[in-house]
This record gives structure tokens, sequence and C-alpha cells, in this order.
């Protein structure tokens, strides 16, 4: 959906910075002209009425050949909106709405989160071409991304798995590079979408602290929901799955460990597929107070 709109913008983008280019290299000069021809034409031709009447027409005169068109004075005055938009929305930041609860409790359903586009790296707008290389993502960072399964679908899930990493997940239970990842649990969450109360911890993953939810009462079997690439780099096995981090290729998982579907089942994210690193929510109606930045 937000790749559909991004190549919308670029299309208005293209077309009403045409039409002003035209007016301003061609068009206004054009009606410049002819405004001055029929002011040439006037004045050649005295009307015998009285001079404040003649400059009444001669004005009238002078404004209807040097009128705008209302379709290219509006393409005109829409062009540096639209020019300003397209700027900050494809290198800077781009906002979201978050759609599920598969990132509980960080993210809620119905936060509008603001996603940093430059920290990764400077993109080429729609074909999504890196040009400028300016980091990588980090263990634990929050990202965005294109949905590997269908690239018009966009995601949001934490990073788990960076390039070469060996993850293992089993009995609910994370390890990286055979260190499991340390937990603390810190009392219970109510899920909205499954109406229970699940157990809530304190996972440490990367530089901070993030929260976690599952629960150690619910068995969850682990099968691929489609042929993936470097799909023989996973195993799967019961209650668990061990994957071998392809180059270039990331390993993400919803914080709402029970209720994410994520590298686990359809594999790894290619670095093409990130847009940016979620960081901020700037408002979400039905809780106004989570307005802030989120680890």
């Amino acid at each position: 959906m937000n790749w559909d709109f991004a190549l919308l913008l670029f299309i208005l983008l293209v077309l009403t910075g045409a039409i002003s280019l035209l007016e301003w290299g061609f068009l206004r000069p054009r009606r410049r002209r002819r405004a001055e021809a029929q002011m040439a034409v006037y004045d050649a031709n005295p009307t015998g009425i009285g001079s404040v009447e003649a400059a009444r027409l001669r004005r009238e005169a002078y404004e209807q050949a040097h009128r705008v068109p209302g379709w290219i004075e509006f393409c005109v005055g829409f062009f540096p909106i639209i020019l300003a938009v397209f700027l900050v929305r494809s290198f800077l930041v781009e906002p979201f709405r978050i759609p599920s609860g598969s990132m509980l409790p960080t993210l809620q359903s119905g936060d509008l989160i603001l996603v940093n586009k430059f920290q990764y790296g400077i993109r080429l707008p729609v074909v999504d071409k890196k040009i400028i290389d300016l980091g990588e993502p980090k263990r634990g960072d929050v990202v965005v991304f294109r949905y590997p399964v269908d690239p018009k679908v966009d995601y949001i899930k934490r990073v788990v798995g960076l390039p070469g990493d060996e993850v293992l997940y089993q009995g609910k239970k994370l390890f990286i590079n055979g260190q499991e990842v340390p937990q603390q649990r810190d009392g219970d969450y109510y899920e909205p979408d499954q109406s229970v109360y699940v157990s809530q911890y304190t996972e440490e993953l990367g530089e901070k602290p993030n929260d976690i939810l599952y629960s150690r009462r619910v068995a969850q079997d682990y099968m691929p929901i489609t042929n993936y690439p470097f799909r023989d780099q996973c195993e799967y096995f019961t209650a668990g799955i061990r994957c071998k981090v392809p180059e270039g290729h990331y390993f993400m998982m919803g914080d709402n460990r029970d209720n994410s579907l994520d590298s686990r089942y359809w594999g790894f994210v290619p670095d093409r597929n990130i847009v940016g690193r979620a960081f901020f929510i700037w408002m979400n109606f039905g809780s106004p107070s989570r307005i802030g930045g989120f680890n």
C-alpha cells in the first residue's frame, strides 16, 4: 500500500513539475508577449472615450490576455507542496500505522509511528535502490520492511538475527550464536486480540532492553508457510527452529512471540526490502498518552 502511494506521489510530482516548468519557461512568456501585443493594438486605436474609462478598458484587456488557466494555476501552486512531502517522505521520515498486535507490548494496533528513512542509507524513491550506505540495522532495532512474500505489503518487526548469526528459538527461549538472550519476568499483560492475560518479560536483545510477551502454557509448533529463499538454512523441529542468517539478510521477530507471523514462518528479510527504523509514536487516537519514543 505504501509502495503504491509512493508511486502515486512520484507521478503527481512529475506531472505538476512538468506543468510548472512549461508554465515558467513557455506559457507565461507567451502570455506576456500576447498581452503586450494586445496593448500595442489598443494604443494604436484610441477609443475616443475619457482617460479613466480608457485606462480601465486597457487594464481589463491586458488582464484577459495575461490570465492563467485555473488548472495550470492549481498545478503550479501544488507543486512545491508535493515536492516537500516527497522529499521528506523519501529521504527523512515516513509515517506508518500499526495494523495488528504482533508487536505488543511495544506497539499497539492503531499506533501512528514515524520511521527514520536515512539511518540505514539513502535509497532512490520508488525503486528503493540504495545509493549511499550510512549504516546497517542493529540487533534489537524495530524495523519497517517490505514483506518478502508480498513486497507491496509493509511489515514491522524487531531485528533478531544479523547476517551470519545462528538463531535458535526453542521452548520460548531465544539463542543467538549459542548464547541465550537474557529475560526477566515483568508481570502480566492483557492481550486484547486474544482477550487473555499473558506473561510479560524484559529481554536484553540489543543495546537497550525491550519488552516481549509469551505464555509458557501455550504450545507452539513452527512450520514454513512458503518455500522461501535460503530455506535450506533453517531447520524445523518440535517447538523450535534453528536458522543460519545469510549475508545481506535479517531474521525478524515480533515482540508478541506467540502471536506474530515473522521470520520463523516465512524466512529472511533481504536488505533491499528494509524501509527504515521505527522510532516514535506520533499519535494513537484511542490512547493519546502513548505519544513518544520507544525501544
